[in-house]
């Protein structure tokens, strides 16, 4: 049964129960990430899920928080391995081959230092070998590729297809995505305000994780209105695309205060009359 586990569902100002953008979308044995905004790899091992459970990460764009645990994830996902691990399989929109080369490329890359030292140093190769693993220690694999709309990877049951979202162009592109298989559909809208190729991308979809930015009213009119989605924009999506089950992700602190979150699902179920959930972080739920 397919099972999405939402990791960070905040945004990028860190709050109490909330900071950044991650989820992990698990269909048959395989478990897809979806971005990896700030602690995303502390939080995903509280999630009961090891990095090592992740072979394809997808960022919707590059915002700090939907990839600063980018170096993180990946290192901690190479130290806790051994050689024969797979290659961790990167796709997203311009600029993900840029900041993987700036990141872990063997000349110069900012993790260089770090996995040359733990690849050469003998304090690092005796924890290794009595870990059980073999010298000479590789290092990290990781295979990026910047792609646009359209299908863009598929796996033993399943498929994932991109459409264009928009929020910061054109300084930064962004995609949404739709994953496909057996066990269920789920649309990951990323940052985005309305859009219609987001829409069109949900039809009839099981789940839809959109943002939510906060309520709608303040936002209309405002740049933050045609560059992000609040409670209405986010309903009026999930309504027109026909999906069972909205899931509210990106929020502020505007859906905090007491009584501020019956607030955003009544709003929402104005518009939208299928299920509706407000994101928070660590929540796990099926597809179906």
């Amino acid at each position: 049964m397919a099972e999405i586990t939402l990791i960070g569902s905040g945004f990028p100002v860190p709050a109490k129960n909330r900071f950044g953008s991650s989820m992990v979308v698990q269909v048959g044995k395989d478990q897809i990430m979806f971005d990896c905004g700030p602690g995303t790899t502390y939080k995903m091992v509280q999630a009961g899920i090891s990095p090592l459970d992740v072979n394809h990460l997808v960022f919707t764009h590059h915002h700090f928080d939907h990839d600063a645990d980018y170096g993180c994830f990946t290192m901690t996902r190479w130290n806790m391995g051994n050689n024969s691990a797979p290659p961790l399989e990167v796709l997203g929109p311009d600029l993900t081959t840029t900041i993987t080369d700036l990141l872990f490329k063997e000349d110069g890359g900012v993790f260089s230092y770090d996995f040359k030292a733990r690849i050469n140093h003998p304090m690092s190769t005796h924890s290794y070998v009595t870990r059980g693993l073999p010298l000479p220690r590789k290092p990290p694999e990781v295979n990026a590729m910047d792609i646009g709309p359209g299908k863009i990877l598929t796996g033993g049951s399943w498929e994932i297809t991109a459409a264009p979202a928009i929020h910061a162009q054109p300084y930064l592109d962004s995609l949404a995505y739709r994953l496909d298989s057996d066990e269920g559909s789920i649309v990951i809208s990323g940052d985005t305000g309305p859009c219609e190729s987001v829409t069109k991308l949900a039809k009839g979809a099981d789940v839809l994780l959109h943002n939510c930015t906060g309520f709608q009213d303040g936002m209309d009119g405002t740049p933050i209105g045609y560059t992000n989605t609040g409670t209405k924009g986010a309903a009026i999506v999930a309504r027109d695309a026909g999906v069972k089950t909205l899931v509210m992700v990106h929020a502020t602190e505007a859906f905090t205060p007491p009584g501020m979150a019956e607030k955003a699902i009544a709003e929402v179920a104005e518009i939208f009359k299928g299920k509706i959930i407000l994101g928070t972080e660590l929540m796990r739920f099926p597809v179906r």
